[in-house]
């Protein structure tokens, strides 16, 4: 009787495993991916199923379907199957800024007056906080209303967020005027001590010409530890994302960096003169290679990562103009945030905008993601291997420029 029993048991156990076998073999997930199409600079907008082929890690897919959407609205559906689209919408306003640009304003109260409706979420990202805008916002107060509250307090936070970047800025430029009064001609030198001994006495309290350069050194490596990203920050933020239904967009305002460093003329100078001091001369010159650090971080898991959560980043970079110093070059010192950037905004199908006019940049921005597809597919063959999937997207027998998301992780 009891091995009956066993036996049945032993039977039971392996028919709830096979069962479990054949559930976990049956997963079926479904991708959606906001597609955008243009030809030149125009959307196009007439595109059917039919048009698009979609490739995951370069093997085709079937598109169940296809929605048209237009701001909020789904204009046209193509559907083998349903699906129930979430067009709510969720916008980011970033800004990686060092000093406050007036136009910015001009921006933001484009941003209210044409895109932001009720039922719209946004959240202000400055370089000292976050803050979020109560959807029923524009209920309370104007949009002129909201946009000088919202301007002020970037101001404010860019002023106090950047003070400690700003100061070291100054610093730099200051050692750079006593290296170059070091290696003037006496008859300069003299109005040049004197001018700089006003400017900036902390620095000239009778240092070596080695601890002065040995300040330039440790500045320089307080700015670049002052300009570091940090990756845990991105990849904490695209999950959070993650988890938001519809409509994800983020507008990244970049603002154009500006590094002081000597002269050429004044380095060759310095390089003629103190010939007997073959260590200064290599503390000096060697201090030009920290200019070309790249950003310390894995970009290609950020930019998965980004894709991953289905939002859309629209990298605008503000070009603002070079604040002219007597005697200081300054060198731009933005390429390796903005090649990051630039691919952030690729990875997640979003657009990338130069200009010195923010408002600008930010309208072409707009007239880019207000419209696009949502595309529907079922990969073949799913596996939940944890592995990032690559998505290709592609318009038959047209030369249209397409964009969207990298892909997603299968978890």
């Amino acid at each position: 009787m009891k091995k009956q029993i066993l036996i049945i048991l032993i039977a039971t156990l392996c028919f709830t495993f096979s069962s479990y076998q054949i559930q976990e073999e049956r997963v079926v997930i479904n991708v959606e991916i906001p597609v955008r199409v243009f030809e030149g600079n125009t959307f196009v907008d007439n595109l059917t199923i039919e048009d698009f082929e979609v490739y995951e890690d370069g093997k085709l897919q079937k598109a169940e379907a296809i929605y048209l959407i237009k701001k909020r609205s789904i204009e046209r559906s193509e559907e083998r199957k349903r699906f129930a689209p979430e067009t709510s919408r969720h916008f980011y306003l970033w800004f990686e800024i060092t000093e406050y640009m007036p136009r910015i304003s001009e921006a933001i109260e484009y941003f209210f007056e044409n895109v932001f409706f009720p039922g719209d979420n946004l959240v202000i990202i400055t370089p000292l906080k976050a803050y979020h805008l109560k959807s029923k916002a524009l209920e309370i107060g104007s949009g002129e209303v909201i946009t000088n509250q919202l301007t002020g307090i970037l101001r404010r936070d860019a002023t106090a967020g950047n003070a400690e970047y700003r100061a070291a800025l100054r610093d730099l430029r200051d050692i750079i005027r006593i290296i170059e009064a070091e290696v003037a001609e006496d008859d300069e030198k003299q109005h040049m001590t004197q001018e700089i001994e006003d400017s900036a006495p902390n620095f000239f309290a009778g240092g070596s010409l080695e601890e002065v350069v040995q300040m330039y050194s440790t500045i320089v490596t307080k700015l670049e530890n002052l300009r570091n990203l940090d990756k845990q920050k991105f990849l904490d933020f695209a999950n959070i994302l993650k988890d938001k239904e519809g409509q994800k967009h983020i507008f990244l305002f970049y603002e154009r960096e500006f590094m002081p460093q000597l002269q050429p003329n004044t380095l060759m100078k310095f390089m003629s003169q103190f010939q007997d001091k073959p260590a200064l001369q290599h503390n000096l010159s060697s201090l030009f290679e920290t200019y070309t650090r790249d950003v310390s971080m894995d970009t290609e898991k950020v930019k998965q990562a980004f894709a991953d959560s289905s939002l859309s980043i629209h990298f605008l970079f503000l070009k603002n103009l070079a604040e002219s110093r007597p005697g200081v070059q300054l060198q731009e010192r933005s390429e390796d945030i903005y090649r990051l950037f630039k691919q952030m905004a690729q990875a997640t199908g979003g657009l990338s905008e130069s200009s010195s006019n923010p408002a600008f940049a930010f309208k072409r921005a707009v007239e880019a993601f207000e419209n696009y597809y949502l595309l529907y597919y079922t990969p073949k063959n799913y596996t939940s291997d944890g592995k990032f999937k690559k998505i290709e997207v592609r318009v038959k027998n047209k030369k249209y420029t397409v964009t969207h998301r990298a892909g997603y992780f299968a978890n």
